[in-house]
């Protein structure tokens, strides 16, 4: 094939025009020997390798790059690296030419910049990732260099504008699909809100072409036309400003239709009821000390020409927003009976809100992404930079390394996982699911077999190998590096041990039982402490792997009860709990009665925090696992459950005479949600003798309200009046104690 035969009579006026263009764009950056060179690899790529078809879907590549290189000349900077390594990029990929020879031919920077485009295409492979919120941080990683996402960016908006009428619908969504959820974004961290703004309307056109005709054909207005309005209006705002005396600058602009079709969404209304199709911005050049004076005075001036909505009004300068987001912001009802939204703000609240912590793209919805901010502020400041000369050689130095303590990883469905630098694929199985973590014996690396401390690298596709018989081990805590496969592998051990502590116990227990025994706690706890294990879960664990015989353990216990000669109350260690003996007054009682208060001592219990019993609640104990006792309240629901399950292990309780200390106790509140009835609350809490409000959260929704409460309170009949104090607040239906 020849280039006359490779280019149709259109494309050859195309490329004249294109080539001309670019020429006059670049000036004397382009020597003869780039542009003969380049015109050779293309002619040599075109004829003799085939490497410039036309796609699929028959878009000619060269035409494509040309464009590309032009809008990044119109839309970035003229710059020499980013149109060559445009051109050259398919040729390398079609492994016509590789890196090296491009550096013999042209120099580094070049061939750099060629690598990271062949470097992220790859990437496009996964087409189920494109969408994930982490797939454009993938993409900087991989990218090396600012200028690879720029030309990635252009060349998208290029492609967007070709497709305008293109035959194949699933093509033209494909694109226009990625390029809304991937590269607007991109294009809006970067400042570039001319390309965002275009490739959100052109999505919007191709994915939603009725939506897209309907407001263009009801705004019934050329750009001409509103940009007209928009200088027609500011008009009488800059001559009062400046009889004031005040130093502004006065930025002006219509809404695009993406804008617009959003904002219909969200309010869901039509187009008449969105309020401020137009936007205008007033910054004011004054000291910090003067700041909010000059943005009354400009509030005051535009509220005496246009009259406001009063509903539409945000005052974020005497309260800015937790972000620090300083600004007025008011709609008036501008000529012709369109509103006008208007932002009211000092030149430092606009950088803050551009540059700092409220930038633009954060308060908008977009998450902070650390350092990334930063750089993409260095990248917006350089591309709007007054002069142009210098911008690119400024950014050839620039580190686009941000994620370096994160890897990117495809699941081998092209599901996208960001982990922390150095995971392995321990920490991607237990990422996947704990069940899948648990029985990880290895897993495939893009293909290759590689074992569970492989560390992962951005880019790769992992399929985890599992094996039912595979069960966590202690070692796999100095593989895993991420916190959720640590804390799941701790998890899992620990379960296993308290399951083989149970089977332990119960052993131990049918063992007493044989030789007739009533095991006593506290002198079991005894025996445990003397054969020297600190808890009751290693002491079980011991018996269970057959590091202790149990009837040595039981020949213990009897050598203990053998010495002595009376049956005593064991106290003073944190392992042993106390049955006390009951007096003449309770010996009716069948069976011992555990005593706990703030002047017993020697006693390990706790008390439960599902039910959070306080002094005076009828409660019970629980001997849990590590030989301290769980009190309950007496109607808990986790008591009932362990009653079935163990209902040896069930202790009868009680307080003694002294209240001792404050108790949590957690209320549920319910009731119409009035101005004031939190106030009501809280006032009653804070008059109530010994009582303490901890926490408290409301929720309201349809005229009703969800109270949950936390007070510290000494014991039941202190709780029992507060409740009656609340329920006679007006308004208040219902209170329950959690």
């Amino acid at each position: 094939m020849t280039t006359k035969q490779y280019f149709t009579a259109a494309e050859r006026q195309q490329l004249l025009q294109l080539v001309n263009d670019l020429n006059d764009k670049l000036g004397k950056q382009l020597t003869c020997r780039d542009i003969n060179t380049v015109h050779d690899l293309i002619k040599r790529g075109i004829v003799d390798a085939g490497i410039f078809r036309r796609d699929q879907y028959g878009l000619n590549p060269v035409i494509r790059h040309l464009r590309t290189a032009l809008t990044l000349c119109e839309n970035i900077a003229p710059d020499r690296t980013m149109v060559i390594a445009t051109m050259l990029y398919n040729l390398c990929r079609g492994d016509f030419l590789d890196v090296k020879r491009v550096k013999a031919l042209f120099d580094d920077d070049i061939a750099h910049v060629v690598h990271g485009l062949l470097h992220v295409a790859p990437l496009y492979k996964k087409q189920a990732a494109v969408e994930n919120e982490n797939f454009h941080r993938l993409l900087l990683t991989f990218a090396e260099d600012v200028r690879v996402i720029l030309i990635m960016t252009v060349d998208r908006l290029s492609l967007m504008r070709t497709i305008n009428h293109h035959p194949n619908e699933k093509f033209v969504h494909e694109i226009a699909s990625e390029s809304r959820y991937l590269y607007a974004p991109l294009a809006h961290k970067l400042g570039l809100y001319a390309i965002k703004t275009e490739l959100e309307d052109l999505s919007l056109k191709y994915l939603n072409n009725k939506v897209f005709s309907q407001i263009a054909t009801r705004l019934q207005e050329t750009k001409q036309e509103r940009d007209q309005y928009v200088e027609d209006f500011i008009k009488p705002i800059d001559e009062r400003l400046r009889q004031e005396g005040l130093k502004f600058e006065l930025k002006g602009r219509t809404k695009s239709i993406n804008s617009i079709w959003q904002k219909m969404q969200k309010q869901g209304v039509d187009l008449s009821g969105i309020y401020d199709l137009f936007a205008i911005r007033i910054i004011l050049d004054t000291t910090p000390k003067d700041e909010k004076r000059a943005c009354w005075l400009a509030y005051s001036i535009v509220t005496d020409i246009y009259k406001a909505n009063p509903s539409r009004f945000k005052d974020w300068i005497t309260i800015p927003k937790s972000n620090g987001y300083e600004s007025l912001h008011i709609t008036v009802y501008g000529p012709g009976d369109k509103w006008v939204e208007v932002q009211i703000r000092s030149r430092r609240m606009d950088e803050t809100a551009e540059r700092g912590v409220a930038a633009h793209w954060r308060y908008k919805g977009i998450k902070s992404e650390g350092n990334v901010d930063q750089w993409m502020n260095e990248v917006r400041e350089m591309l709007e930079a007054s002069g142009q000369e210098g911008q690119m050689s400024l950014m050839r130095s620039m580190d686009i390394n941000l994620y370096n303590d994160e890897v990117f990883v495809f699941t081998p469905k092209g599901d996208l996982i960001r982990l922390p630098q150095g995971a392995t694929i321990l920490d991607f199985a237990f990422h996947i699911h704990s069940r899948v973590g648990s029985t990880c014996m290895g897993g495939k690396v893009d293909g290759k077999n590689q074992k569970i401390n492989y560390r992962l690298r951005s880019g790769e596709t992992v399929e985890i190998i599992t094996s039912a018989t595979q069960t966590p081990r202690l070692d796999w805590l100095n593989i895993a590096v991420t916190s959720r496969a640590r804390n799941k592998i701790k998890n899992a051990i620990n379960e296993r041990r308290a399951r083989q502590a149970q089977l332990a116990r119960e052993t131990l227990q049918r063992r007493f039982k044989n030789r007739k025994i009533e095991p006593d706690d506290a002198t079991l706890a005894r025996v445990i402490k003397k054969m020297g294990y600190k808890t009751t879960t290693e002491f079980y664990a011991a018996i269970q792997e057959d590091v202790i015989d149990v009837n040595t353990v039981v020949e213990q216990y009897e050598a203990i009860t053998a010495k002595q000669s009376e049956t005593v109350t064991p106290r003073g260690t944190a392992e042993e709990f106390v049955l006390q003996q009951p007096t003449e007054r309770e010996e009716r009682v069948d069976d011992d009665i555990l005593t706990i208060g703030d002047d017993v001592k020697g006693v390990n219990y706790k008390l439960a925090r599902c039910c959070n019993p306080i002094y005076g609640d009828r409660i019970e104990g629980f001997i849990a696992s590590d030989g301290a006792i769980k009190i309950h309240r007496i109607d808990c629901k986790n008591l009932r459950h362990l009653k079935g399950r163990y209902p040896y292990r069930i202790i009868r309780t009680r307080w003694t005479g002294k209240a001792g200390n404050q108790f949590i106790a957690t209320l549920k509140v319910l009731g119409r949600d009035d101005i004031g009835i939190v106030s009501s609350i809280t006032s009653v809490i804070n008059k109530t003798d010994n009582c303490l409000l901890r926490s408290i959260s409301i929720q309201a929704e349809g005229g009703l309200f969800e109270g949950m409460l936390s007070v510290n309170i000494s014991n039941i009949n202190l709780l029992d009046d507060l409740i009656k104090k609340i329920l006679n607040i007006k308004g208040v239906k219902q209170v329950d104690r959690l």
